[in-house]
């Protein structure tokens, strides 16, 4: 008699993510001891193994609520009952830049990139399910950001694995059920202060009501057409960004500063916005803006010293970075110098 079904699907998902990994390679698991991530440790132990691979497990704690270190601690020894081997707790320091999602989440990504390469491993596995893929979804449409935005998470990015991204929460949580397992309830999961658990408690149940159940898979589905587009557009910017970034070096001293970044105007001017803008986005990057910060409205006002040029003076995008348009260029940089047609 073979397990549980969703035991069989959690299973199945880690088995599907690790094919092809060198025989002998270390894999950690992320686990916060909710049902996803829990699932998914047990899941990876009991596959790894006979993969000839090993396996581990990584718990970052937050520090954010009474008990936690208790909590990473417990993780830390049900490890090896789970095949998992070595297994560490992470102590992390939340800032408050970007808000406390944010924060928590650019700690969290930090711990686990220096734990991963300390320790060697060759991937990390997220317990992100198809139901975080639809909030992404979500979130991204609300924000106005476009289509990278809508492509959710990837799969793969990286040192970074996301093996249940086609399961539902439902699945892991009967998976944890049909293996013996306890999964903590994290509160911060029902606290209505943050955007994403607003998104889960109220905003997704209300579509269902609305429009019927699926609306989470359709979701996701998005998700996976708008990453396909992206990446296709996205490989069309970078030869356009080369194209305008490449021109006559004659020209390339009028940024004026360490670290302008200037595209040739004529190079930008005939392609679809969609690729232009992203040439702009990845500029304003490359010369100091923070990507968390840049919004679709920032590139937007830089795309109009292409598209509607009328001599106007320097576009101001987050980091302090500036954009001018100059001589036939666009010069992106902290300080740059006054337009000129």
């Amino acid at each position: 008699m073979g397990p549980p079904p969703a035991v069989a699907d959690v299973r199945r998902a880690v088995r599907l993510a690790l094919d092809g990994m060198a025989p002998g390679s270390l894999v950690l698991v992320a686990c916060s001891g909710g049902a996803d991530s829990l699932a998914l440790a047990a899941a990876t132990g009991f596959v790894a193994s006979r993969a000839g691979l090993r396996a581990g497990l990584l718990t970052v704690d937050h520090d954010l609520q009474p008990g936690s270190g208790d909590r990473a601690a417990d993780l830390v020894r049900l490890a090896p009952s789970l095949g998992l081997d070595p297994a560490e707790a992470v102590r992390v320091h939340v800032g408050t830049e970007g808000g406390p999602e944010a924060a928590a989440r650019q700690a969290r990504y930090a711990a686990l990139s220096e734990a991963a390469e300390r320790l060697g491993a060759a991937a990390v596995l997220l317990g992100h399910t198809r139901d975080d893929q639809a909030e992404t979804v979500l979130l991204g449409l609300a924000r106005g950001s476009g289509t990278r935005s809508l492509a959710g998470m990837p799969a793969r990015a990286g040192l970074y694995l996301r093996p249940l991204l086609g399961l539902g929460r439902r699945t892991t949580a009967r998976a944890c059920e049909g293996m013996g397992l306890k999964p903590w309830d994290d509160p911060h999961n029902l606290d209505p202060r943050y955007t994403r658990v607003r998104v889960r408690t109220r905003l997704l149940p209300a579509l269902e009501d609305e429009l019927g159940p699926g609306v989470a898979e359709a979701l996701a589905r998005t998700a996976d057409l708008c990453r396909d587009d992206a990446d296709a557009l996205d490989a069309w910017a970078g030869r356009a960004y080369s194209a305008a970034a490449g021109f006559d070096s004659a020209l390339s001293d009028i940024g004026g500063e360490p670290g302008a970044v200037v595209l040739a105007v004529r190079e930008l001017e005939g392609l679809p916005s969609a690729v232009r803008r992203r040439v702009l986005r990845r500029a304003a990057i490359e010369a100091g803006a923070p990507p968390g910060t840049l919004a679709a409205s920032h590139v937007l006002q830089v795309d109009r010293l292409i598209t509607a040029w009328r001599g106007q003076r320097r576009v101001e995008v987050p980091g302090g970075i500036g954009v001018v348009r100059r001589y036939g260029t666009l010069v992106f940089a902290r300080h740059p110098a006054s337009p000129i047609s």
